[in-house]
């Protein structure tokens, strides 16, 4: 069974079940999807938002499906206005138990000792993730011992995503992901569906959301070259961190 299969003890590796999880996912819808994981992970469950452009998508499934799970928003302090304006529109439109987490180094202080990070090609915009996205997310994780973490990636994003399954053991995290196999068509029509909110810089040629100095309005559609200039698109929250001092 693969409830057995995942619910192995909380101290042993997330590896056992994962493909037959990702397996038994395929075959549901994304309510569906969501509803399962709380029935078989329950309390080991943790979702985040980026507040970005699909993030009401994801929260009005929470709110239906999984309301319990808590709600991580990892603020790196460099978020355009429009989506902490965003961020607050949807945080009251779906109640959930968010937890908001912060970098250790504030924004001020990093670009005193180390510069614009984000400028210093693709070396610097990895040491930027770590700093602002990675080491949050991992404390978050820490902190509030849970250990499977919903996410809304989907294939649609990067060619980077493509290959993904429904279910992945990235370290000590089990990883989810409820809309993975979403179309762009089928995001629309659930905004539509719905009378979800738009970001408000959704109209303004974004087609993926991150930081203000590092991420563009898209030319052609694709996202691929609207972050850090093109040189990378994964900020490293769904990527290997590379070092062992992070759990996700």
């Amino acid at each position: 069974m693969i409830k057995n299969a995942v619910r192995n003890n909380s101290d042993a590796p997330l590896i056992d079940g994962v493909s037959q999880l990702s397996d038994a996912l395929s075959d549901l819808n994304a309510g569906q999807r969501l509803e399962y994981l709380k029935d078989t992970l329950g309390d080991r469950l943790i979702a985040t938002t980026s507040f970005g452009l699909q993030a009401a998508v994801m929260l009005e499934l929470l709110y239906k499906h999984a309301p319990e799970v808590p709600v991580v928003f990892i603020d790196t302090g460099f978020l355009f206005p429009e989506t902490y304006r965003y961020a607050e529109e949807l945080m009251k439109r779906f109640p959930l138990d968010y937890r908001v987490y912060h970098p250790r180094i504030s924004a001020a202080r990093m670009q005193a000792v180390s510069g614009n990070l984000w400028e210093q090609g693709k070396e610097g915009a990895d040491q930027y993730g770590l700093i602002t996205k990675v080491e949050p997310m991992n404390r978050a994780i820490q902190e509030t011992g849970r250990d499977v973490w919903i996410s809304g990636l989907r294939r649609a994003h990067s060619q980077t995503r493509e290959t993904r399954t429904f279910a992945e053991a990235q370290k000590k995290t089990l990883k989810v992901y409820p809309i993975l196999d979403w179309a762009d068509a089928q995001v629309d029509i659930f905004f539509h569906q719905n009378d979800l909110p738009r970001h408000p810089l959704a109209e303004q040629g974004y087609v993926t959301m991150g930081d203000w100095h590092s991420t563009t309005p898209s030319e052609d559609g694709s996202a691929e070259g609207t972050r850090f200039n093109g040189e990378k698109y994964e900020c490293g929250l769904h990527l290997d961190s590379g070092t062992s001092d992070f759990q996700i």
